[in-house]
Formats: C-alpha cells, structure tokens, sequence
C-alpha cells in the first residue's frame, strides 16, 4: 500500500516543483510508502528525488492528457493520501479522484498568488482555471496556500470559504541546502577585496521583474563600485541583455543562465535582492537567508512581508519602484553585516521538518 502519492506536471525547475521533491523525500525519510506521479518525468529536480521515493512517469505532454493515467493510477494503486500542487494540476486531481470512484483523501496547493498570476496571463487557457477551481476546490478533502496572501487572495478569487483553507509554509530549508551553500565557489567576482556581489536569482520572466533589479543597479553603480549576478533562464533573457547594454553596464553584470547550486553563490555575496511583481511565498527569499545573505525585497503578494516580518529582517519596498529599490540596496551595502539582522534565525521557521510534519497532519486527518 502506497502511503502518500504526489501529483505535480513535472520536475521543471519552479519553486512548487522543488517544494514537491522536498516534500516526497521529508514523508520517505519518516519510512512511508511515497510516490511521485507526474505527467511527464523531467527537469533538473529529477536528480533530487530520494532513491527511496517512486517516480511514476504518466508520459502526458500536457496536464489535461495525464487525466486517464492518474485514474487509472489511482484505481490500482489507491494511495491512502494524494497531495498536488499548481491549480491546473489540482483541477485534474480532483477529477481523477472523482472518475476513479475512490476515497483517496486528496489535499490540493496553492503555490502563488491567483489573481496575480491568472490576470496576467497571456494564455487563454490559464483564463478558463479560477472557474474550474471555483468547483473542483469544493470537491477536494483539503486546500492548503503557502503563505497567509496566498490563501486571502485564492478565497476571494473563487469564492472560497477562507477556514477551509489552511496555511503551511513550504519546507525550504534542509541540511542539504546549509551542506550546498558551503560548498566551493569559484569565480573571480568573489574573490576577496573584490566589490560587493548583489544577487538575483529565479527564472527570467515578468513576474520576478529584473528589469527594475537591473535599472535599480544601474543607479547604485554610479555611487558604488559593485557588481550584479542574476542566476536563471527565461523568455526575457535577450530583453534583459539589451538592456544591460544600453545601460552601460554590461562589465558588471553577470547573467550565467540556470545554475544547479545557487546556494554556494548565496552564501558568499553581500546582498541578495527579490526584486518579483508577485510571488506565492517567495522561496528563494527564504534560501537566500538560510545561507546567511543579508536581503532587500518587494513587498509584492505575496510572501515577502510575511517572511521579513514587516521588514524586521531585511527592507522592503513598493513592486517596481527603481528608485526605492536603488535606495534600500545603498543602505544595505552602507550597513555593516554585524549590524544587520542575522537572517538565517527568521529562515529556522521555514525548516523542512516542520512542514513535513504540518503537511502529514493534514494528509492523515480531518480537514
């Protein structure tokens, strides 16, 4: 008997993806019986997957056509529990579970803010998922959000009762993550009496709006000699290179693409920098102070604020607001570390074990 099933599209890359493996490796460490079901069996995170957890490959080119294989799953496996993540895989979830004529307690995540995200879509099929959550949600044994934004923003978007929405935040940081970030580094940017490091990272599309990072950066760069690394990839790569160009800046201005360990580089700049229009809870904020960086954020729905406590733990500033954000990053190179926050504290509180914990609590018992 399969103890927990995990349903997510693939291994990708995106934050919900990795939450997924995180999660699947914390339940099999704790000696149940995990699968992790996919539509299609690829990305990076692939690697991640615990040798102890089940990899079930639906080989579906889209979500909608892996709905025949996780009924046909779920009608010959039957899992005590199934837990899915990002809302059109949640939609399939919940009609699976219901064409597969089983009582699998099945709990759906929201992994980012709906309104945001759905609002600036450009796919018309992204536009046809808050009605089908409107139902499907109701069906489900439980909903959980990442962040308190998260599950304010899902229950006004679909008109969902807010109590029936639970608040866990995801397992981000592990022993592997502290173990990666000390890992050696090599690049000539970090090494010492070199200027400072400021860091992005996340993947290269309008919602994480590095645009604003690299204007802002143009800005501090004619008061300090620094340097700015932005670690991901995306549709707006080109875009963000010309724009480096024409800043001027391109001599300092470092854009190396997808980078399997950005913890290494987390732990050894001296800013990291969240630049995002919108988030679900911002892990990589979270990573950033697990690693000890000092950090500058938008305050964007949602995570952020939640995260920093109101900017206790690091400054927060409005969503692409160059001159702010310039202006945080001066104070913050300005600052020495041993007088700014430890930031790595307020990261205990997104420890992996307490969201396995939360999560297994909710998988096994009433909602």
């Amino acid at each position: 008997m399969v103890d927990v099933s995990l349903f997510v599209p693939s291994l990708r890359g995106g934050g919900a993806e990795r939450v997924m493996v995180m999660l699947a490796n914390g339940f099999a460490d704790r000696g149940l019986k995990v699968d992790l079901v996919l539509a299609q069996a690829e990305g990076p995170y692939l690697s991640e997957v615990s040798s102890s957890v089940r990899v079930v490959d639906l080989r579906s080119r889209r979500v909608l056509a892996s709905l025949p294989g996780l009924v046909r799953y779920l009608r010959k496996v039957r899992p005590e529990a199934m837990l899915s993540a990002l809302n059109h895989a949640n939609v399939i979830a919940v009609m699976a579970r219901i064409l597969a004529g089983t009582d699998v307690r099945l709990i759906v995540s929201e992994h980012n803010n709906l309104s945001m995200s759905s609002s600036r879509s450009q796919n018309w099929r992204s536009r046809l998922i808050p009605p089908l959550m409107r139902s499907m949600y109701r069906k489900a044994t439980g909903v959980i959000a990442v962040s308190k934004g998260v599950a304010d923003d899902l229950a006004m978007a679909i008109n969902f009762p807010r109590d029936r929405i639970t608040v866990v935040y995801n397992p981000v940081v592990t022993p592997e993550l502290i173990e990666k970030s000390q890992k050696p580094l090599s690049h000539s940017w970090l090494e010492g009496g070199k200027p400072p490091v400021i860091l992005g990272v996340g993947r290269l599309t309008p919602q994480k709006d590095f645009a604003t990072l690299i204007h802002a950066f143009a800005r501090v760069r004619v008061k300090y000699d620094c340097r700015l690394v932005i670690l991901g990839e995306g549709e707006l790569r080109v875009e963000l290179e010309q724009l480096v160009a024409s800043l001027g800046i391109a001599d300092s201005v470092l854009l190396p693409g997808f980078v399997e360990n950005p913890f290494a580089w987390m732990g050894r700049v001296q800013l990291f920098v969240l630049s995002s229009r919108w988030e679900g809870l911002g892990n990589v904020l979270i990573e950033a102070m697990a690693c000890g960086a000092p950090v500058v954020s938008t305050d964007c729905p949602s995570g952020p604020d939640e995260i920093l406590e109101g900017g206790k733990w690091g400054k927060l500033v409005p969503v692409g607001d160059v001159e702010a954000l310039a202006a945080a990053i001066i104070v913050s190179l300005e600052t020495s570390k041993n007088q700014l926050p430890d930031v790595s504290q307020r990261a205990d509180a997104f420890k992996q074990e307490l969201a396995v914990r939360a999560y297994l609590d909710l998988l096994r018992g009433p909602c």
